[in-house]
């Protein structure tokens, strides 16, 4: 194998893993009732509680949400390297540092383009 072959590999195996990771989360969201409607403990009384019980709804959706667009960013990416289109910058066309794909193997751009 050569030496792109092998990054390729690399960051292939990265993205299948992250990918599986985030799958398995959103599958616990959605088991669990990530789109349920706000539960209000009979306990706790009062405004202050539906407010505390709706915030925390609002910041399990966007949590899921989140999760949703960087599956969609990793798919991408595997894409990209199923088309021999990984690591390089989609405006410039120039190479990405691979030690930038390492910290993020979904990003798109170089550096000089993403600023």
């Amino acid at each position: 194998m050569s030496e792109n072959e092998l990054r390729l590999a690399y960051f292939k195996k990265k993205l299948l893993a992250m990918e599986r990771e985030l799958f398995d989360e959103l599958s616990v969201g959605i088991q669990t009732g990530g789109h349920a409607t706000v539960q209000l403990d009979q306990q706790s009384v009062g405004r202050l509680s539906r407010m505390d019980a709706m915030q925390s709804q609002q910041m399990a959706l966007e949590h899921q949400r989140r999760r949703e667009m960087q599956l969609v960013a990793i798919r991408g990416a595997l894409h990209r390297i199923k088309e021999d289109d990984y690591g390089y910058c989609v405006q410039c066309g120039e190479d990405i540092n691979p030690k930038r794909l390492d910290v993020n193997p979904c990003v798109i751009k170089c550096i000089n383009c993403a600023t």
